[in-house]
C-alpha cells in the first residue's frame, strides 16, 4: 500500500500538469480568437502549441502500460 505522501505526489503531479494543459488549451483558443485566426488557423495552433501536450499524454499511456505489465 502506497504512503499518504507517494499518494500525493503521483496524483498532485498528474492533476496538477492536467490542470495546466486544461489552461494552456483555453490560452491558445484565446490567441486564435483574439488574432481572428479563422477555423484553419485556429486548428495550426492547436496542432503547432498542442504538441508538447500530447508527448505528456503518450507519456502516461506508456508508464501505465509499463506498470501494468510488471516492466
Amino acid at each position: 500500500m502506497q504512503s499518504l505522501n507517494e499518494f500525493i505526489n503521483s496524483w498532485g503531479v498528474t492533476l496538477g500538469v492536467g490542470a495546466l494543459m486544461a489552461f494552456m488549451v483555453f490560452i491558445i483558443w484565446d490567441l486564435a480568437h483574439k488574432s481572428k485566426a479563422g477555423k484553419f488557423g485556429t486548428f495550426i495552433l492547436f496542432i503547432a502549441l498542442g504538441v508538447g501536450m500530447l508527448g505528456f499524454v503518450i507519456k502516461l499511456v506508456i508508464q501505465y502500460l509499463m506498470e501494468s505489465s510488471g516492466v
